[in-house]
């Protein structure tokens, strides 16, 4: 076996990698920001592609297949965004699924790029087909379906998370991912989602004027990493913009610092200020209504996310909290201790939405804000003039809204 080439560490990938070159010049340029070493098993993390001895048994067609295979992974930022999710999901994270997940998609890629897989290999089609009765051609399931939004439809329910573990068995599956922080890993802090963006539209730009590998593919890519503030952050600054209340004059009462420049000037026998007015005393705590639409469903790693987040927002800012469960109607209503999670009553989850009702008691408790934790499947109604809507959105689809803020809990 020769030798690797200058900066490729690893004589069972060598000859795998210089064949790139011709095959896909796309990722011939990614697999140079890798860094490729010999191991004892193969996989990915934010650091370093690794190759087990395995990797020189199989043909040489299937050996550069599976090398794209973990180029495409350090590319798109499989170890990075595993860590980040596992770190904000908590024990409420399932890593093989994101491990399905992300080898679906990228298989997916590589095979419509003509690329050999060895057989058989996890598929996108597949996996919405088989696991979630979608049923679309390749061209759509790359264009619609990333990681993200396949871990979390994947990880919704306890019969998805099933079906998708015994797909991926049948097909021989090996977990081949270690999310960044991991000390394997080491947290690379220089492979952030800027920059592999940058490298990858570089990288597909060469691919497609060479039209092969792909190149020809890679506009249609939805799980092209994009630089994107978590959606805890939004919500943080969207709450605490609404619930912010600016004191408000208050023309017959004197402001303190007027009073005490009055006092120093008579003392000093020195002309009055002019007169300035006090502040008003607030009346009341600003209010914070969260609404849980029951007709939906939400896995509980992320409703327990969701939960803290928007309680630790109405602690920092002193908010009352009132929770709404509702469908077509509103189904129960309580003010809430942000120190204590609550236990909404059990309700069936098959029935209509409709978000008017919600609305119209948020206006009614006079809230500065409204978070509505919901897929946006129902009549809105008209849209109020005094409340701050957000419009929470668990599956990260492309949903929109006829008003408020529409956050995607999938970011």
């Amino acid at each position: 076996m020769t030798a690797p080439p200058p900066g490729i560490h690893s004589r069972h990938a060598a000859d795998a990698l210089r064949a790139l070159a011709e095959a896909d010049p796309a990722l011939s340029a990614l697999s140079l920001w890798c860094a490729h070493r010999d191991g004892d098993a193969t996989g990915t993390d934010a650091r370093a592609i690794t190759y087990g001895p395995d990797v020189a048994d199989l043909a040489p067609h299937e050996r550069m297949g599976l090398c794209a295979h973990h180029v495409l992974h350090v590319a798109l930022r499989h170890p990075g965004r595993m860590g980040a999710l596992r770190d904000r999901l908590g024990d409420g994270f399932e890593p093989d699924l994101f491990n399905i997940a992300a080898d679906a998609v990228v298989n997916e890629v590589l095979l419509q790029a003509d690329h050999a897989l060895p057989r058989p290999a996890l598929r996108l089609t597949e996996v919405l087909r088989d696991v979630l009765s979608v049923d679309v051609p390749p061209p759509t399931a790359l264009s619609d379906w990333g990681v993200d939004r396949l871990y979390h439809a994947l990880a919704r329910d306890g019969g998805a998370a099933g079906r998708a573990r015994d797909h991926a068995a049948a097909r021989g599956m090996r977990p081949d991912l270690a999310p960044d922080g991991d000390d394997a890993a080491g947290g690379d802090d220089d492979g952030d989602d800027a920059r592999w963006r940058n490298h990858l539209i570089r990288a597909l730009e060469s691919g497609r004027a060479a039209g092969r590998g792909i190149g020809r593919i890679g506009h249609r890519l939805a799980d092209i990493p994009e630089p994107r503030t978590p959606w805890e952050i939004v919500l943080r600054r969207l709450l605490a913009r609404a619930v912010t209340v600016a004191p408000r004059p208050a023309p017959l009462r004197p402001a303190r610092r007027w009073l005490a420049a009055t006092a120093q000037a008579r003392a000093a026998g020195t002309p009055a200020p002019g007169f300035q007015p006090g502040t008003r005393p607030l009346a009341h705590r600003p209010r914070i209504v969260v609404a849980l639409d029951a007709s939906g469903s939400v896995e509980d790693a992320r409703l327990a996310l969701f939960w803290g987040e928007v309680t630790g927002i109405a602690r920092r800012l002193s908010a009352e909290l009132h929770l709404l469960v509702f469908d077509d109607a509103i189904r129960h209503r309580a003010a809430v201790d942000p120190t204590r999670t609550p236990r909404p009553p059990p309700l069936p989850r098959d029935g209509g939405t409709d978000f008017a009702p919600v609305i119209a008691e948020a206006l009614a408790l006079d809230a500065a804000a409204l978070v509505v934790l919901t897929d946006l499947d129902g009549p809105f109604g008209p849209p109020p003039r005094s409340l701050t809507v957000v419009w929470a959105v668990p599956d990260g689809t492309s949903a929109t809204a006829p008003f408020g803020r529409v956050l995607n809990l999938a970011a």
